[in-house]
């Protein structure tokens, strides 16, 4: 183990690679647009396989999509250290939101390479289908099939706004692989992400120790009132759909800020018919509610179904509060986030212990596999923009610690 005291990635060849893939669906404002299962998604994908395997990997796509990418161990018998994310982003995201982790695993293993290390079990880089639920709803469909928690069918039958079945385009674009999806031994999983947040920056610290991921639950409200003539109708006998949309905004504000530190967004609002001269008689907006605790959590969505129940009430209108999605907290495997701990500790690197925000492909392999993850600092916290930046040192510090985390799970020879 000598040398892994020493050893470290090429950090120019990591932003370059990074780089390159920015390039496949760049915006004009220096992001990327790379729709799940798109034309650009599938450019992306292709050149990612064209790297593994000029870095020797046997690659292998599963029915969902999900691609892996294996250097061999020592020992076949063992079950792999994977790391991995996404390569698919929002409609305007940013150049390093699950792709640093896709890419990051790909130079550890160019890394080694480089060095003609061996590893006594495999080790695999994964990229999974729909990280971002941007096209199809919900989010990690990829790996929520791998670990169970969907089946391939409901996964296959996802349907974008246009219709387009999720199935049919991994048909399209030539991912819809031939290996079940799930049943695939994992001895450990890490994925390196950048924060999203704006805590790592602000002190000043270099690497953050995912310790778990906060719950998420997504809500889908429906209010129906009656559309009628907005000058002909008295104030005391409107039936307005928007005005009990906009009661519930302020009150779904509220309510995250009395289950701290819980947050609550309304992130898309819908209003029927759209004409200036009438009044609105449907509203359908989506909820989204997070929160690291599940008890907390329950009460928030306790609580949202109360408030629109009220409001609904008070204006004569109809409702549908409808849960489509739901993660609960995830607490990562304490063997793992040591491991991470430890790496950064050796690489010299200050770090602190932290909760992730946001939704991630480990929360769905945290089910099935010992996951851990590692943040490093993201620029003024930014992230699902196309402004969204990290600088080429933190991301090969956090390179460098997974380079190690996974060195000592694979059990170096």
């Amino acid at each position: 183990m000598a040398l892994a005291q020493n050893i470290a990635v090429d950090r120019e060849r990591l932003w370059q690679s990074l780089m390159a893939m920015a390039k496949i669906g760049a915006t004009e404002k220096g992001g990327s647009k790379r729709l799940a299962l798109s034309d650009l998604d599938r450019e992306g994908r292709d050149l990612f396989v064209r790297w593994c395997q000029e870095a020797g990997c046997a690659v292998t796509v599963d029915r969902m999509g999900n691609i892996f990418a294996r250097r061999r161990g020592r020992r076949a018998d063992l079950a792999p250290v994977a790391t991995g994310s996404h390569l698919d982003t929002q409609p305007t995201g940013g150049r390093f939101d699950g792709v640093y982790g896709v890419l990051a695993g790909l130079e550890v293993i160019r890394t080694l390479n480089d060095l003609g290390y061996e590893t006594e079990a495999p080790l695999e880089v994964a990229v999974w289908t729909n990280e971002e639920g941007a096209r199809f709803a919900p989010a990690m469909l990829g790996s929520g099939v791998f670990a169970g928690i969907f089946d391939e069918a409901y996964g296959h039958g996802r349907a974008d706004a246009d219709g387009v079945r999720l199935g049919a385009e991994l048909g399209r674009i030539g991912y819809l692989g031939a290996a079940p999806c799930g049943g695939r031994r994992l001895g450990a999983y890490f994925e390196a992400h950048i924060e999203q947040g704006p805590i790592l920056e602000a002190e000043g610290k270099t690497i953050g120790v995912v310790e778990g991921i906060q719950g998420i639950s997504w809500f889908e409200v429906t209010l129906t009132g009656s559309e009628s003539h907005a000058g002909t109708t008295p104030m005391e006998r409107r039936r307005d759909a928007l005005l009990g949309c906009a009661r519930l905004v302020e009150r779904i504000n509220r309510l995250a800020l009395a289950h701290p530190p819980g947050v609550a967004t309304v992130g898309v609002v819908e209003i029927g018919p759209g004409s200036r001269n009438t009044i609105p008689g449907t509203a359908f907006f989506t909820v989204d509610l997070r929160h690291p605790q599940a008890e907390a959590l329950a009460a928030m969505k306790a609580q949202l179904e109360a408030e629109v129940a009220d409001v609904a009430a008070a204006l004569g209108l109809d409702r549908r509060c409808a849960e489509i999605w739901h993660s609960p907290p995830i607490h990562f495997d304490r063997g793992c986030v040591d491991a991470v701990r430890r790496a950064a500790r050796e690489a010299g690197y200050s770090a602190r212990d932290i909760t992730s925000g946001a939704g991630h492909d480990a929360g769905n392999v945290a089910q099935i596999a010992p996951t851990a993850m590692i943040f490093v600092p993201c620029a003024g916290g930014i992230s699902h923009n196309e402004v969204e930046s990290a600088s080429p040192e933190d991301l090969a510090a956090g390179c460098n610690v997974l380079l190690r985390a996974m060195l000592e799970r694979a059990a170096a020879a």
